[in-house]
């Protein structure tokens, strides 16, 4: 499977632990196909490590914290007002929304194995 929204990093810690970090920002369009997107890595992880989810120090395989983030922007029209000697400002009217996703996804060795091998990464 190619992954077209997420970019995965891999950092690995001193007790064999893979984390593979990755965030997405989208605007409203393409925001279901990056639902689409992490529901598939998601429910690989699920069902090739059937039943090992959980921290690894509680006996887990994997496990993975998912993060989202609606922005809205709204751009201010400032303006110096001679005579007053200060700013004006006045509010425009907010933009389209954007959707900012984070998903850190880690696990054993085992696991950031299969997980590079599913989704092609090197």
């Amino acid at each position: 499977m190619t992954l077209l929204y997420l970019d995965f990093d891999y950092s690995e810690d001193t007790e064999d632990t893979g984390v593979f970090d990755a965030m997405a920002s989208v605007g409203p369009a393409q925001l279901a196909a990056l639902h689409a997107e992490v529901a598939q890595v998601l429910g690989w992880a699920h069902a090739a490590f059937a039943g090992r989810r959980g921290a690894m120090e509680e006996g887990g395989e994997w496990d993975y914290d998912l993060q989202g983030l609606r922005e809205v922007a709204t751009p201010e029209h400032i303006a110096f007002d001679e005579g007053a000697g200060a700013l004006q400002v006045h509010a425009g009217a907010p933009g389209v929304p954007r959707h900012t996703l984070t998903l850190s996804i880690g696990g054993s060795r085992e696991f950031c194995a299969a997980f590079r091998a599913r989704f092609g990464l090197d």
